[in-house]
């Protein structure tokens, strides 16, 4: 008689569909790198190396006089005005469209749920900087071109986010108070919004942080601020106003980052309540007072009036431009062009977002706060120090720290269309320097979510390897990046979806794709083409964001 069978060991399997992705994403970004020509020996440009070193010298010494000073404070009032009053408008109608995307206002009427969806899915799939050529075409030279080329895409963008964020709450009492009689819009008031609140200004926040990014775009196509200041020093080639440009540029957007995170952190880690009665944070009440004398201030700086947005001028515009754009083109050799833009645009995005994951998973390491390395990879090792040489060590870390971190805000801050023009200095014209603009820009914003990502991480599973003494590396394979892949993955799968939207942008300014297609139509005014290109787009987003969704669910 054989011995009772003890209970069965759990099995470590290999995910097929992981690795049929990860076979899948390496090919892909190998017909990328083919259709770029990386393989043809032809891209790069020696006749341009002198005047990018030009460009780089000029870093050291940029424009500090008087009155470029003031050229520099006008410019980037204007910019903040843009982003204040974009972001607000966008969290308003963010704040009114999640009523209707939420599943709580459609019940079991999926089919209502899923066409409102669709509806935002049109303005979320287009770039600022094509709704910002599009409504010059209608207000002309006004200030509520900047203002709406932010708010209407973001507003979008902020009624999807904001209807999950309602979706994902708790619902017990929401559903108590419907089971007490309450209708459907005071249940959700008082049973989704509170436990929501905090999320939702989080966002809100976080969209101020890109419309400063967004205006510094906007004005790259002529609508004022920084942007455009950078554009007319980048035309005359005066590199230390460039550079001048770009440090402002820098400092604006640490500002804006240092003020969203703070308010993140503070909803994150709010201070204890002393006593019975609930009281309102200070620090956020004064937060939301400024944000709003901001806007307000915005409004008045700008002198935007209401009034020219239904003026006689305006309907008339919108209605000659949709007859015009109406029927849309479907002429063979359109077709055949924007197929061939399209996979342009596709195989840029791809390069873009693996330059930039493997950037960050090399980076990210470095720009790790002290606490987390400490307490994680090195806990043991610490106290066997000599302090002198410990002090050294500590010091040298956050050099390296406080460079890389540098780095990746500087990549981020300065816009996609600079670094595709700065590396047509090297490289000969093609969808390659706009794909390595996209991967340098996006390496900034994908090195700080990564290095975040690996700061949240447990520090325990590192810990316990590291008292067993494993090696650093070993420590880093096993107790860390297993944890790490996910989270990594994930961002860099949602960076690919606004990466697809930013290929617009360079390719507006000529480095191919489906944004130089529209950019030609937009010169020639051949409305239905134009139509017919940002109908593309459209498609080409929502299939990225549903492939994106699908690799996201394998990853998880």
């Amino acid at each position: 008689m054989s011995a009772a069978a003890g209970p069965a060991e759990p099995r470590l399997r290999r995910s097929r569909a992981r690795w049929a992705w990860a076979v899948g994403v390496l090919l892909v970004v190998g017909w990328s790198l083919a259709g770029a020509g990386a393989f043809s020996g032809e891209v790069l440009n020696p006749a341009g190396v002198r005047q990018f070193t030009r460009f780089a010298v000029g870093a050291l010494h940029p424009d500090l006089s008087a009155d470029f000073r003031g050229v520099l404070v006008t410019s980037t009032l204007v910019t903040v005005a843009y982003a204040a009053l974009g972001a607000a408008l966008a969290v308003l109608a963010g704040a009114l469209g999640a009523l209707a995307l939420t599943r709580t206002t459609w019940g079991r009427r999926r089919a209502g749920w899923v066409l409102a969806r669709a509806v935002v899915a049109v303005p979320r799939g287009l770039h600022e900087a094509v709704w910002g050529l599009l409504l010059v075409n209608v207000l002309g030279l006004n200030p509520w071109v900047g203002v709406l080329a932010i708010a209407v895409p973001y507003g979008a963008v902020s009624a999807k986010v904001f209807a999950d964020l309602l979706d994902e709450v708790p619902r017990g009492g929401y559903e108590a108070l419907l089971a007490a009689g309450a209708g459907r819009g005071v249940a959700a008031l008082y049973g989704l919004l509170p436990p929501a609140a905090g999320g939702l200004l989080a966002y809100a926040f976080y969209r101020l942080e890109c419309a400063v990014r967004s205006a510094v775009v906007l004005g790259l196509i002529g609508a004022g601020g920084l942007g455009y200041q950078l554009s007319l020093s980048f035309s005359s080639l005066r590199w230390e106003q460039v550079w001048s440009c770009v440090y402002a540029l820098t400092a604006l957007c640490v500002a804006a980052v240092v003020a969203g995170r703070a308010v993140r952190r503070r909803l994150s880690d709010p201070p204890p309540v002393r006593g019975d009665r609930l009281r309102r944070d200070a620090a956020l009440t004064w937060a939301g007072l400024a944000a709003l004398a901001l806007t307000a201030w915005s409004w008045w700086y700008l002198a935007v009036d209401p009034a020219t947005l239904v003026d006689v001028r305006a309907r008339e515009q919108v209605s000659y431009l949709a007859g015009l754009a109406w029927p849309v083109s479907t002429s063979g050799p359109l077709l055949h062009a924007l197929g061939r833009a399209a996979v342009d645009t596709v195989q840029m995005s791809v390069i873009a977002i693996a330059l930039a994951t493997a950037g960050a998973v090399l980076l990210s390491g470095l720009a790790v706060r002290p606490a987390h390395r400490r307490h994680s990879t090195h806990p043991g090792r610490a106290p066997r120090r000599p302090g002198v040489r410990r002090a050294a060590v500590v010091l040298a870390g956050a050099v390296v720290r406080g460079l890389v971190r540098g780095a990746l805000l500087l990549l981020r801050a300065v816009p996609p269309p600079v670094w595709a023009l700065v590396l047509l200095f090297v490289l000969r014209p093609g969808i390659l320097p706009g794909a390595l603009a996209l991967g340098v820009y996006t390496l900034g914003v994908l090195g700080r979510l990564t290095a975040e990502a690996l700061e949240e991480l447990d520090p325990r599973p590192a810990r316990a390897l590291t008292v067993l003494g494993a090696s650093a590396s070993g420590v880093w394979l096993y107790g860390v990046a297993p944890r790490a892949v996910g989270p990594v993955f994930a961002y860099a799968l949602y960076r690919w979806e606004v990466a697809i939207r930013d290929t617009v942008l360079v390719g507006l300014l000529g480095a191919g794709g489906l944004g130089a297609l529209l950019a030609t139509s937009l010169q020639t005014f051949d409305w239905p083409a134009v139509a017919t290109t940002l109908g593309v787009l459209v498609l080409l987003t929502l299939a990225v964001d549903l492939v994106s969704d699908r690799a996201r669910e394998v990853v998880r």
